[in-house]
């Protein structure tokens, strides 16, 4: 015993207790059970529908992301056209599999049957798991990624097995094709490798350069579409450090990084940092403690937001975990289970439709959280311009925003719709023979590029509901200044 307590103290493998498969499948099913039966409530969020036109248009990349989560609505929209259950099912899928790799995280760092259901309830319940498995976005698919990841580093370094840089690779080659944000998750993992002297040798790994060039491999068509197109990306990535400089921006992401699982929970994986850091046993997990550190001064530094690290948190979670089941009895978990998800619970009405529509835009929810309110009112949107399109005879609409043009697409339109925001830029200018009267929606005073403008309504969701499209003008124009094709550039824009 006293070899083995030695062993534990120099950093030598720990010994990884049995999963809890049933406790931990029933967490992660009773989760996805949730969100399936509220996955048809409401509507489909402004970036679920432009990734559904954006799968109509399959490209190995697009202005504002690269090609995986526009596959992924695509396949929903062919099996299930219309469906907002199928939309929305790989979202809950990707939550309920958080869950799971959250659970094995707990159980690779030693966690027993109490530790692991700690960290499953602590990250199923937690307001942002919830949120991203109720909307397909790249963000959801990116957590996926990241949780996944972490897990195999941590697998792969705690028990001192370089091939696992193999797998890790694979995870990060497909995650590039979501989001290019896991490059900085696995450029954090290196500094935190470097920086761990009981590990560092993994970096001279020959496994580890493989799975490097394995990423980039399937990273490179992406990589290829982004430089033959001027890499709009990185223009679009200034756009946002612009919108989230400032001193107001930067205390707003320390206090969501805090509070978007939950305070309570922030107080678990604040916990489990401290111990990633400073147990002895836990040495060969400490890289990904730097990994969360680096990130988080990174995008504080640059104007990030909270959720980009909401991959790297579940770890620490489970190391919280793990310390209090080695402390407390099993009532203690038993508490600290239900406060956590109780002190989540409270803001669910936030992240989830479980109100009426009408109770929701009355409520302190949407201020809470602005992508529940982008759920609603797009048929009032879609009729609004459907009476345009009727009393002027109309022969195309153009939008302000990819929203909008995606919502006439998702619910049907007499005409065709083109916008110039976005992925949307490359499937326009409309045709030369489309000289008739256009219906815009979106813009808030007639644009340049158009001529004979004049306003013929305001969109009225009609629950109260502040979103982006409520009040909206709806305009109708002789045409545009010229041919379509002289004036698209102008009708072009690039923003998040």
């Amino acid at each position: 015993m006293v070899v083995a307590d030695v062993g534990r103290r120099r950093g030598a493998p720990p010994a990884v207790p049995p999963f809890s498969t049933l406790w931990v499948l029933t967490a992660a099913g009773v989760l996805l059970a949730v969100l399936v039966a509220l996955s048809g409530r409401y509507g489909p969020h402004r970036d679920e529908l432009y990734f559904v036109a954006a799968g109509r248009h399959l490209a190995w990349g697009y202005p504002d992301q690269p090609p995986l989560t526009p596959l992924i609505a695509r396949l929903m929209d062919l099996l299930a056209p219309g469906s907002l259950v199928a939309l929305h099912l790989p979202s809950a899928l990707a939550a309920a599999a958080v869950v799971v790799l959250a659970a094995l995280t707990a159980r690779e760092l030693g966690g027993g049957t109490g530790a692991q259901l700690l960290t499953a309830v602590a990250t199923g319940t937690g307001v942002v798991v919830v949120t991203l498995g109720h909307i397909l976005s790249t963000t959801t698919i990116d957590t996926l990624f990241w949780v996944a990841i972490v897990y195999v580093v941590l697998r792969t370094l705690s028990r001192d097995a370089p091939r696992g840089w193999l797998l890790v690779g694979l995870l990060t080659g497909l995650g590039l094709l979501d989001k290019h944000l896991v490059a900085f998750l696995l450029a954090a993992i290196v500094v935190g490798v470097a920086l761990t002297p009981q590990v560092r040798h993994h970096l001279r790994s020959p496994w580890a350069w493989a799975g490097v060039g394995l990423a980039v491999l399937l990273w490179l068509p992406n990589l290829l579409w982004q430089a033959t197109h001027g890499w709009p990306q990185l223009e679009l990535a200034a756009d946002i450090r612009d919108e989230y400089s400032g001193v107001g921006p930067r205390l707003e992401f320390v206090g969501l990084l805090l509070v978007q699982f939950s305070p309570v929970a922030a107080a678990l994986w604040i916990y489990g940092l401290v111990r990633l850091l400073r147990v002895p046993a836990l040495v060969r997990a400490k890289p990904l403690a730097w990994a969360f550190l680096v990130l988080v001064v990174l995008f504080l530094v640059t104007g990030g937001k909270a959720y980009y690290v909401v991959g790297a948190v579940p770890v620490l979670l489970a190391a919280g975990a793990c310390g209090l089941e080695e402390r407390w009895s099993r009532r203690g978990l038993v508490v600290a289970g239900a406060v956590l998800a109780l002190s989540a619970f409270v803001v669910w009405p936030a992240a989830l439709p479980v109100l009426p529509e009408r109770a929701f835009g009355a409520s302190v929810y949407p201020e809470l959280n602005d992508d529940q309110a982008e759920m609603i009112g797009w048929p009032a949107l879609v009729d609004a311009v459907g009476s345009a399109v009727a009393d002027s005879d109309a022969e195309l609409v153009v939008t302000g925003n990819y929203g909008e043009a995606g919502a006439l697409e998702w619910y049907g339109s007499d005409v065709p719709v083109f916008s110039g925001h976005n992925g949307y830029a490359a499937w326009g200018p409309p045709a030369t023979d489309l000289t008739g009267p256009v219906v815009l929606v979106g813009y808030e005073a007639a644009p340049d590029w158009a001529v004979g403008c004049r306003d013929v309504g305001r969109v009225d969701n009609g629950v109260d509901v502040d979103n982006e499209e409520q009040g909206g003008l709806v305009q109708v124009c002789d045409g545009p200044r010229g041919s379509w094709a002289d004036v698209w550039d102008e009708v072009r824009r690039l923003d998040a």
